[in-house]
């Protein structure tokens, strides 16, 4: 009967060691969210999971694998928008009217956490690390958002420098919190910056100057 009943409390010990691992990377998350990154303890983690500080570290020997487990909860929570499905669009503007439309919606979401670790990673190498894998998405979605767009001279650097501004975290919230745009005129806005810097600046001031030269010519008797 004993040798029966212990497969049994080994798997039910399993499953408690499990809750208290979600719990512990669920506490972490919300105070990362809330606090940031910097201003987590362990103390802190321990008390808001609702256990001691050394099953925290049970589980979690250092502060590397207690983050990484953090980051990959919260990223599976918060999955940022299929780039896919954006270069599935042919036509530029309404590749880039789109992505955006979804990025921003995406950073209005994570806003609170987007900002703790934009602010901490200038001074924990670890979240750096972390957060490395969200800079590589945007310059994914940059070179998603840029194509099919000009492709040398002045032209294609004003471009490329305004898709890649529209693309950051900061240019979403200057837009929003600080000018009070919703995401939808700060994506337009943003998709009309784009197409003028898309364009020559100088071909309309040559045409307006042959149209002024025309009007001044004196017409033949």
């Amino acid at each position: 009967m004993a040798d029966q009943k212990r497969p049994y409390r080994k798997k039910q010990r399993a499953e408690l060691e499990a809750q208290t691992r979600r719990r512990i990377t669920e506490s972490t998350v919300e105070l990362h969210r809330t606090l940031g990154p910097a201003r987590t303890s362990i103390s802190a983690v321990a008390e808001r999971a609702g256990v001691r500080r050394s099953t925290v570290y049970r589980h979690f020997p250092d502060e590397a694998a207690l983050f990484a487990a953090c980051s990959a909860h919260w990223t599976a929570l918060n999955p940022p928008p299929d780039l896919t499905g954006w270069a599935a669009i042919e036509d530029p503007d309404e590749r880039l009217r789109t992505g955006l439309g979804q990025l921003y919606a995406y950073y209005r979401n994570t806003e609170r956490m987007m900002e703790n670790l934009h602010r901490d990673e200038a001074t924990m190498p670890i979240v750096k690390r972390l957060f490395a894998g969200f800079r590589d998405y945007v310059k994914a979605a940059h070179e998603t958002l840029t194509s099919g767009r000009p492709t040398q001279g002045r032209a294609h650097q004003r471009v490329r420098a305004t898709i890649g501004h529209a693309l950051a975290f900061a240019t979403w919230r200057s837009l929003t919190r600080e000018q009070g745009l919703d995401d939808t005129q700060a994506a337009d806005l943003m998709c009309r910056l784009a197409d003028a810097a898309s364009r020559d600046p100088d071909k309309p001031k040559r045409s307006r100057r042959r149209e002024q030269g025309r009007a001044t010519t004196p017409s033949p008797a």
